[in-house]
């Protein structure tokens, strides 16, 4: 049995995979971004007989952060997120910054925190929650895809560090593809707010829009399964790989892609 603490477990592959790795016997702390998503989180998983801690933690603040100090985790899944898109030409700064303070700075804090009690014991796993728009720009998908440029980045080189000292401390990345859980449908609308009267882009809103539809509808996949055993393996794997990529549709499609330049 493992102690695993996962952020931004109020819906989604958050809430399932803290679902099924409670199913499992580990110790799971299911974390939610807001207070009131505290109380639907614990009637649900009660009802279904599992004994699931939940408290508010969102990456961005300190003292939320400090909280998971009080717990021997041996896994941590960054999985909170937020969800941001539009052309670097016009989408404000301040908006980035507020991308990358969600997607890379608070989890670079809050593993900072739980890497502490990792290290002493010599053993555990940090697990961040990428995206394939971490490997293949496409436009108008900043600035959540520079977040998980970064965020991938970053823990692949961290695994490396931690290797030289840790053999048995180890960090992955779960990089997703499109599923239809609400988050895309949400994030793909953000990029409209920033197209007003004086918009580069104004012209081709109409066509944008219709590009969303067919990849929402035809694209996204809507069984998660995959994505949530991406996340359990690499939970309960004694040395997890370095990158899980689901659906596997995706990894092969990365994998051409890259192959061709694109």
């Amino acid at each position: 049995m493992k102690t695993i603490l996962i952020t931004g477990a109020a819906s989604g592959f958050g809430k399932a995979a803290a679902i099924e790795l409670a199913k499992k016997g580990h110790k799971v702390i299911a974390t939610t971004h807001k207070q009131e998503d505290i109380a639907p989180l614990k009637a649900e998983t009660a009802a279904m007989g599992l004994n699931i801690e939940v408290f508010k933690l969102d990456v961005t603040m300190e003292i939320d952060r400090a909280k998971a100090e009080a717990y021997d985790v041996d896994v941590l899944v960054n999985n909170a997120g937020l969800g941001i898109m539009g052309s670097l030409a016009e989408v404000p700064v301040d908006v980035v910054r507020k991308a990358f303070e969600v997607n890379v700075f608070g989890p670079m804090e809050l593993t900072k925190l739980v890497l502490k009690n990792i290290m002493r014991k010599q053993r555990g796993t940090v697990i961040f929650i990428s995206s394939v728009a971490g490997r293949l720009p496409g436009a108008f998908g900043n600035p959540y895809g520079m977040t998980k440029f970064a965020l991938s980045a970053g823990a692949a080189a961290l695994r490396k560090e931690i290797h030289q000292v840790a053999k048995n401390v180890h960090i992955s990345i779960i990089e997703l593809g499109p599923y239809d859980t609400g988050f895309n449908k949400k994030m793909f609308a953000t990029k409209y707010q920033w197209m007003g009267e004086d918009s580069y882009f104004k012209s081709i809103i109409p066509d944008l829009k219709k590009q969303d539809e067919m990849v929402l509808k035809h694209i996204e996949k809507d069984d998660i399964s995959g994505l949530v055993k991406c996340i359990v393996d690499a939970a309960e794997a004694n040395k997890p790989k370095l990158r899980y990529v689901a659906p596997i549709t995706t990894s092969a499609a990365i994998k051409v892609m890259r192959a061709f330049g694109v």
